[in-house]
């Protein structure tokens, strides 16, 4: 549809410059032809050179370059070719290299050096003639040159919006495939820990497997809500009404007892602002209370950088659980609004890769056979895909072995940065 309409445009300019040419040379006839007398065949002639020079502009996207050549030189012949001409001439600056307007203009103005050596009489009609004939040819390449680096200007903002729109798309799928990553990979990997646990403890009793299948059926009720809501998200549908709340730093309580009942040792602390538990004092879950640890807690850190904070404990523990099943898990968050966030999950890191119980651990309700969750597959991005988060947020990650310890440190601004999840959502329609 827009190439018809290009084309379109393209032939009614045709026209509207033939008929410039055409009105150019009736319009200024006289003046130029002021004190020649030719005969009626010899007017009739030039009359008809000028018409067919008219008519050769529809020609001239095709053969610009020849056309203004063959216009120039029947130009010196002819007064009602000059409209023509200078349209030709513009054409090339408007759409041909600099070097061949150059040698164009160089062949347009070749006259001039022998028309001011022949001394011509100011008060000649036939010299201010030629002069306005240059003049116009010299307006008609300059107007050209303008155009063309017009064109030139809007064709690189369109590439460059081009390549802004194409950047833009990889990194919603970026954002989509980490969002999906950090929503998912935690559910399934209960999932495969519950699983595994039934598959290789055959002898465990009725109440256990009923308690278990419990857990599995809830984790995936739960992947398949988390699952949904992202998807109304990037399709737009999801509202305030129906979306479930998103996770925030209070919810890591919820996930430290999520993945206590998953087998795993998690102690967590909290000491992100002073509050009703002195400092220092473990509450019963093992955490630290803070102000800021209540949701929807006026000292909270900001909503997104919870977020944040929540993702990457939930994919270092998921790693743990994955990596070195049966090890403790240390998670600190702590910080304020000056100093920032900073959020540190560290396990035992054996040299064999493998963790393997102390002496004083003992197979309680919750034990879990490592060769359950040992299989448990992974895709090797969870730790990139964290880094990723983090420096979206405006922060920093490390991660790697430090000592017996595998860590996993992050660094979070107060103020949030961009949140992966609304940048993945598609902007609404300015016309709903």
């Amino acid at each position: 549809m827009s190439r018809t309409a290009g084309t379109a445009g393209d032939r009614i300019a045709d026209i509207g410059l033939v008929f410039f040419a055409a009105c150019f040379a009736v319009l200024t006839a006289d003046a130029v032809l002021a004190g020649e007398h030719l005969s009626p065949d010899a007017l009739f002639a030039d009359q008809a050179v000028g018409a067919l020079a008219c008519v050769s502009l529809f020609v001239r996207r095709r053969r610009p370059v020849q056309l203004a050549v063959v216009l120039l030189v029947a130009g010196v012949f002819s007064h009602f070719v000059t409209g023509a001409t200078i349209v030709a001439v513009f054409t090339v600056a408007a759409g041909r290299p600099l070097r061949t307007t150059g040698l164009v203009a160089g062949f347009a103005f070749a006259p001039v050096p022998f028309l001011i050596a022949s001394g011509p009489a100011l008060d000649d009609p036939r010299t201010v003639s030629g002069m306005t004939y240059f003049a116009l040819l010299a307006a008609a390449i300059g107007w050209g040159l303008f155009v063309r680096s017009r064109r030139q200007l809007v064709a690189s903002l369109r590439e460059r919006a081009e390549r802004a729109h194409e950047e833009a798309r990889r990194t919603a799928r970026e954002d989509i495939a980490r969002e999906m990553h950090d929503v998912l990979a935690h559910r399934l990997s209960l999932l495969s820990v519950h699983a595994g646990a039934l598959q290789f403890n055959p002898e465990a009793s009725a109440e256990e497997v009923q308690r278990t299948a419990g857990v599995i059926r809830d984790s995936a009720h739960e992947a398949l809500e988390d699952l949904r809501e992202v998807i109304g998200v990037l399709r737009g549908t999801a509202s305030s009404e129906t979306a479930r709340p998103q996770p925030e730093l209070a919810d890591l309580r919820r996930l430290a007892e999520e993945s206590r009942a998953a087998g795993t040792d998690v102690t967590l602390r909290l000491e992100t602002a002073p509050g009703q538990t002195a400092p220092g004092q473990a509450g019963a879950d093992g955490s630290r209370g803070a102000a800021g640890t209540r949701r929807g807690d006026p000292a909270a850190p900001p909503a997104a950088v919870g977020r944040t904070a929540y993702r990457i404990v939930q994919e270092a523990l998921t790693n743990a659980r994955k990596h070195a099943p049966l090890s403790p898990v240390t998670v600190t968050v702590s910080g304020g609004p000056r100093e920032g966030l900073t959020v540190l999950v560290r396990n035992p890191a054996p040299a064999d890769g493998r963790r393997q119980p102390g002496p004083d651990a003992g197979e309680s309700a919750a034990f879990v056979p490592e060769a359950a969750v040992s299989g448990v597959p992974g895709a090797g991005q969870g730790l990139v895909g964290l880094a990723e988060r983090a420096e979206l947020a405006g922060g920093t990650m490390e991660y790697g072995r430090f000592g017996a310890d595998f860590r996993v440190r992050a660094w979070l601004p107060w103020a949030p940065g961009r949140d992966p999840l609304e940048a993945a959502a598609p902007a609404p329609d300015p016309a709903l």
